[in-house]
């Protein structure tokens, strides 16, 4: 590989059957312009450490595989380029708040429990057949969701989140994301199936507004909207309970 400058990367190290706890290990790596801090780690693993774990699958931020703390910054490895990272060193660690798998790779149980719990798919109380035909959207209808489905899973938000931090009992910004984004949805008759979880102890008013999620999402998401406007139907829903139980949500 020919290059003209080295940077230096400090991965954090750890294997829970061998190590009593996380150690930084530094490489120095030669890089071009147009090498992402993923392919750095390749580069460590192909040429430097074989045993240097961390996942990747797309390379082009639509996967999220590849989430990692750049400088204590959540980003994703292949979207941010050694060029900015400049002269270094770089301190690459696996995403905060989750427990560590092994080196760079967290374990992503609980955030998959929790994207389970709002069930993110749509829910028709009378399934649709073939023989129905397509069921139409309009232009506006689609515009009501489309933001919140363009989420990739890469967990940023979480790692950004000082409430899931504090609580790891909080549904996180992903989650109630994707909870919102079939809620909006005109096809979908769940709302009322997910409102335990938008108004439990651990949905949305457990979110204190800081809006780092929305920050650091790469896709431009922007979680904090979603769970902004499920406070406001979290507390319609309230209300409608008392002049109105059956008509409190959607479904």
């Amino acid at each position: 590989m020919t290059a003209e400058k080295t940077i230096r990367i400090e991965c954090l190290r750890y294997h829970p059957e061998q190590d009593k706890e996380p150690r930084l290990q530094t490489y120095d790596v030669p890089y071009t312009d147009d090498m992402s801090l993923l392919q750095g780690l390749q580069y460590i693993k192909d040429h430097i450490d074989g045993s240097l774990t961390f996942r990747w699958s797309c390379r082009m931020a639509i996967c999220g595989s590849c989430g990692v703390m750049i400088n204590g910054v959540p980003s994703l490895g292949c979207h941010t380029f050694l060029r900015d990272l400049g002269p270094g060193p770089v301190r690459v660690e696996p995403l905060t708040h989750f427990p560590i798998q092994r080196d760079l790779a967290i374990d992503q149980t609980d955030f998959l429990r929790k994207l389970e719990s709002v069930k993110p798919w749509i829910i028709n109380q009378t399934p649709k057949k073939p023989s129905d035909g397509p069921n139409r959207q309009t232009p506006l209808q689609i515009d009501d969701y489309y933001q919140f489905s363009e989420c990739i899973n890469c967990l940023l938000c979480y790692a950004a989140c000082p409430q899931y931090g504090l609580n790891p009992e909080f549904t996180g910004p992903a989650a109630l994301t994707l909870l919102h984004r079939y809620n909006a949805d005109s096809r979908d008759e769940g709302t009322a199936e997910r409102m335990a979880v938008i108004n439990g102890e651990n949905g949305v008013w457990g979110c204190t507004l800081v809006s780092y999620c929305s920050e650091v999402c790469p896709k431009g998401v922007d979680p904090a909207r979603a769970i902004n406007q499920n406070k406001i139907n979290s507390t319609k829903d309230y209300f409608l309970r008392f002049v109105a139980p059956r008509g409190a949500s959607k479904g």
